[in-house]
């Protein structure tokens, strides 16, 4: 068993942004968790998907003490205020004096911090680290898959390990993984070579998404050349490449890679290479950007013939990458061409969400919303604006992004153009549409899904072969269920929140029934998993 001090300090800097990071934003919790230190660090992390949950978790797995420091991470805006920098540092300083020794150090950072007082946060962090702990200690970090990775944090770190998706949806997934290095390390006790490259082009953060190629097959790579026989053979134990985050606009911004293993010529090699189809893909990562009036004339010609709803991205205003998320001009356009039905969400003015709420569901209001940085001059979009639906903006993520995020960004207001047939969502606080809750469509409407309360006891009369447990309840899921039947995670698609039920067994082996249980705005309905086909029917209709 290893002492592994344990600590994060995560913000992506945008350095065109308005708005700083201060010591405040750190302090008070966002989506995310506020600043934990000591003890309190441990169950404060527990069930989020961020890097810092998976590492603990897995830290305890395998038997590790571990030490908190502190930790603290702030929603994505302009530099990081000197002040919040060095009350952060004095943190960290004085619990890895008062708490060591240590056998090694895990820490959750981003990679793309910029501070008043630093270009590379993180390097600055390292070098302080490795000033209290010395340069052998093991110090492994994780990033952000939007990491600036500088030369000195491939210098001081001694492994860094990157997420590997974007949208990103293995944070806590990287965290682990990045333990499970350090573990390896601590165990093995062998030379760790490393292979660092930076590239020279940025690319954009539209066309970074792993989903789709070019980086598909970047990333597709990546996971081959540190798994499987061949690669261990040759020494390869962790592969890493951060497209970068442009935004920053700091010397060290780019693309880079790191490689780490044991046979010096290999590293050297497989980063030779990912680089090498890397530099080959410069010119795929151009694609083609609309303005608003294109956008939105597009978007009702597809929709025409559209069997599912189709979606514009307002790439330039992403409050995740510290945008305002107030700019009006794809708004506008929607209400010119009467893009009837289209909704956008989510549009932070603070002071409409409040005249909406006090103007009560179902009356009008009229007045300007949004705009209100007012970048390159522009205007509110003014229109009389009938309040549909009033939300106190508290919900929990639910998606595999922020699902376990707690969000208090109220209040919430979804208002409709009827003119042109064009809604908004508005809100009060910057939160990034990563969630079907967090997009306002269901946090607002007052139908935010969830796992049933309860089942009526017609439900179960229409299910003869099942019988009622005596109102047991699981704890999971907080519904009345059957004898003989477990709760089973359930992916159950857009718009439904489902609890699983299943004849015990069924769900692991795959051979026996398994339902569904779904609650929308429709109700409750009930669906039959197929096991061999895998798919979800529509099986029966319940009423509530």
């Amino acid at each position: 068993m290893a002492r592994i001090a344990v600590g994060g300090f995560q913000h992506e800097t945008n350095t065109f942004a308005p708005q700083q990071a201060t010591w405040e934003e750190f302090v008070r919790a966002d989506a995310w968790p506020p600043l934990l230190r000591g003890p309190e660090m441990i169950a404060g992390v527990e069930g989020f998907n961020i890097p810092i949950a998976g590492a603990v978790k897995r830290l305890a797995e395998l038997g590790h003490e571990i030490v908190p420091l502190a930790w603290a991470a702030a929603a994505p805006a302009s530099y990081v205020t000197e002040d919040a920098y060095e009350k952060m540092w004095a943190l960290f300083d004085e619990d890895l004096r008062e708490q060591g020794p240590f056998d090694a150090v895990y820490l959750d950072l981003h990679g793309a911090m910029v501070a008043e007082n630093t270009e590379d946060g993180e390097g600055e962090l390292l070098a302080r680290i490795r000033a209290v702990v010395g340069d052998d200690l093991p110090v492994v970090a994780s990033l952000d898959y939007h990491a600036n990775l500088t030369p000195e944090m491939a210098r001081l770190a001694t492994a860094l390990v990157g997420y590997r998706t974007y949208p990103h949806i293995d944070m806590a997934a990287t965290g682990k993984r990045a333990v499970e290095l350090l573990d390896k390390l601590l165990r093995e006790k062998r030379p760790v070579y490393r292979a660092y490259r930076q590239l020279d082009f940025l690319i954009p953060l539209v066309w970074q998404c792993t989903f789709i190629e070019p980086a598909k097959a970047i990333f597709d790579l990546v996971g081959e050349m540190e798994a499987g026989e061949k690669s261990h053979n040759q020494g390869i134990v962790s592969v890493t490449h951060t497209p970068g985050f442009p935004p920053a606009d700091i010397a060290q911004c780019g693309p880079a890679l790191v490689v780490y293993g044991h046979d010096r010529e290999a590293v050297e090699a497989a980063a030779d290479r990912l680089a090498a189809t890397v530099k080959a893909q410069e010119k795929s990562f151009d694609g083609e950007l609309l303005d608003p009036d294109q956008a939105a004339l597009r978007a009702i010609e597809l929709s025409k013939t559209a069997s599912k709803p189709i979606v514009l991205a307002d790439v330039q205003d992403n409050p995740g990458a510290g945008g305002t998320s107030d700019t009006v001009g794809l708004l506008a356009a929607l209400m010119r061409h009467k893009a009837r039905g289209a909704v956008i969400g989510m549009i932070v003015d603070e002071g409409a969400a409040k005249e909406a709420a006090a103007t009560g569901e179902g009356n009008i209001m009229r007045r300007g919303i949004g705009a209100v940085v007012g970048y390159g001059g522009e205007k509110p979009v003014v229109a009389d604006w009938r309040v549909v639906k009033l939300g106190d903006g508290i919900f929990t993520g639910t998606g595999p992004f922020y699902g376990g995020a707690k969000f208090q960004i109220g209040p919430m207001a979804l208002v409709t153009d009827e003119a042109s047939g064009v809604s908004a969502v508005l809100a009060a606080k910057r939160v990034q549409a990563a969630d079907q809750n967090t997009a306002g469509l269901y946090a607002v409407m007052g139908q935010t899904p969830r796992c049933v309360d309860e089942l009526p006891e017609a439900f179960f009369a229409n299910q003869p072969r099942w019988e009622q447990d005596n109102g047991q309840r699981f704890a999971g899921g907080g519904a009345q269920f059957v004898a003989g039947m477990k709760l089973i995670q359930i992916d159950a698609g857009a718009g439904d929140q489902g609890c699983g039920l299943g004849i015990d067994g069924a769900g692991a082996d795959e051979k026996k029934p398994v339902f569904v249980v779904l609650k929308d705005s429709a109700g409750i309905r009930v669906v039959e998993r197929e096991p061999e086909q895998r798919q979800y029917h529509l099986s029966k209709q319940a009423g509530l």
